[in-house]
């Protein structure tokens, strides 16, 4: 329906997610790819250069921006995914459907963004990659979506839409195939702007766009599966690569054919400048149905960039608690005096915002019940205050991290880490353990306080015991 006149107006919300997007992957910071509509974003509302996600890889990362509450509190505090196809094993289907990948999801006591802003009239819609359940129960039109469509799981072949020989893509409730040799990016633009169409005037809506690009393509297919397949015609917008091919001991074992790392970082730039013009349609289809800038649109990556990402000026990549891991692009804008165009934010902000942020933006009180771990962020984004979040603290298997104020405490499994002053060394060069042990037990404590709060927290399956 309409808003009727005198009615109080409700932001719309465009929430875009990346997926292994480097931090220094933005055409705006002058590295050469080639992202004119996330620029237009920069321009025209705040880039953040300390934003944080909750885990440095996409499915506890996903549940966590979703949830606004720690992986060890939400539950999924690691992957849904079967690791056999990394050495090359194609499931049967009746042995995939068996498997975690298929029957993993997210804890279904668990409350998410969209059910969160329904209260408020919001109509909302995901188109992309979901990542946190394939059986019914755990499907985004069973958890407060309105409407689906996009992959299940960690990652797909771009064209056949299939993780591994497993077909992935779902409308709604139910498995489909009806795109299957169309480029996904382009599926997933398309649907979002359906439904973009569908909103826009008559009530208020969350769209959420998960792409996957440009995660590596998850084919079995060494000469697919060592790049991110792109389009043609976003390739040849970067130089020519000579050669293509390499013959290299590949991750299944064995020397094979494999794409090289110059063409990897050609066919990654490929894929984030198409995403990039999706999102360009996006824009143009709000403006013109006169919504854009009463849209509220919030970009990042899910976690720190891979393959051939650029994640200069930071340590380490995707999976790992260096920066480079957990730090991220993002850009939020919010014309109408909201949030002022072109700024940029230095303040030490995380995914763990975006509930409750969200919530207060779209007039929506949730139950004081509800345990968030994230603050509201539109103050520290207007610069009038600075941020409330003082520290963050991450686990992934045997590695550990926490952030207190400037101070940053890594734990890679034993084998390295430190204490690091991120305002003066944001790429974790110089270990200060030796010389400010006092420090360093601080933060510490800090870390064993968070972890004594996650064990007393109500536990939440699949991978908590209880």
């Amino acid at each position: 329906m309409t808003l009727s006149s005198g009615a109080v107006e409700r932001p719309d919300v465009l929430l875009i997610v990346s997926d292994d997007q480097g931090y220094n992957d933005l055409g705006v910071l002058g590295n050469g790819i080639i992202t004119p509509n996330l620029d237009r974003l920069a321009r025209e509302g705040v880039r953040l250069t300390n934003f944080y996600v909750a885990w440095p890889a996409c499915t506890p990362s996903r549940a966590s921006l979703l949830t606004g509450r720690y992986p060890q509190r939400h539950g999924i505090s690691d992957m849904i995914r079967n690791e056999a196809p990394d050495y090359g094993y194609k499931y049967p289907p009746a042995e995939y459907d068996v498997t975690f990948e298929r029957i993993g999801g997210m804890d279904v006591r668990e409350r998410i963004l969209p059910a969160l802003l329904k209260p408020g009239g919001y109509a909302s819609g995901i188109y992309g990659k979901w990542d946190l359940g394939s059986l019914q129960r755990f499907l985004p039109t069973s958890r407060g979506f309105d409407d689906f469509y996009g992959f299940v799981n960690t990652g797909i072949d771009y064209y056949t839409h299939e993780r591994y020989g497993v077909p992935s893509m779902y409308r709604g409730r139910a498995p489909t195939t009806e795109d299957e040799g169309t480029y996904c990016t382009n599926v997933f633009g398309r649907e979002a702007r359906r439904f973009l169409g569908e909103q826009a005037g008559q009530r208020p809506f969350l769209c959420y766009v998960p792409f996957n690009a440009p995660h590596g393509s998850s084919a079995l297919e060494p000469e697919i599966r060592s790049t991110v397949q792109a389009p043609r015609e976003f390739q040849e917008m970067y130089p020519a690569v000579e050669p293509e091919f390499e013959e290299k001991k590949f991750k299944y074992g064995g020397v094979t054919r494999v794409v090289t790392s110059a063409a990897r970082r050609r066919d990654y730039r490929a894929a984030v400048t198409c995403m990039d013009a999706e999102i360009g349609k996006m824009l143009a289809l709000l403006e013109e149905r006169g919504r854009l800038d009463q849209t509220i649109i919030i970009f990042f990556s899910d976690n720190g960039g891979s393959g051939g990402a650029d994640n200069a000026p930071l340590r380490g990549h995707k999976s790992q608690m260096w920066e480079g891991g957990i730090r991220v692009p993002c850009l939020v804008r919010w014309p109408g005096g909201k949030l002022p165009a072109g700024s940029v934010c230095d303040a030490f902000l995380t995914s763990l915002e975006l509930a409750p942020s969200l919530a207060a933006a779209c007039g929506v009180e949730l139950d004081p019940a509800l345990k968030l771990d994230g603050y509201d962020w539109w103050a520290t984004l207007r610069g009038e205050a600075p941020s409330p979040r003082q520290e963050m603290f991450w686990v992934r298997r045997d590695q550990r991290a926490a952030r207190v104020g400037d101070w940053k405490w890594v734990d890679m499994g034993g084998k390295q880490g430190g204490l690091f002053h991120l305002a003066e060394d944001v790429g974790e060069t110089r270990d200060l353990s030796a010389e400010r042990p006092e420090m360093l037990e601080k933060v510490k404590a800090r870390f064993e306080a968070w972890t004594r709060e996650m064990e007393a927290a109500e536990p939440r399956g699949p991978f908590r015991d209880f």
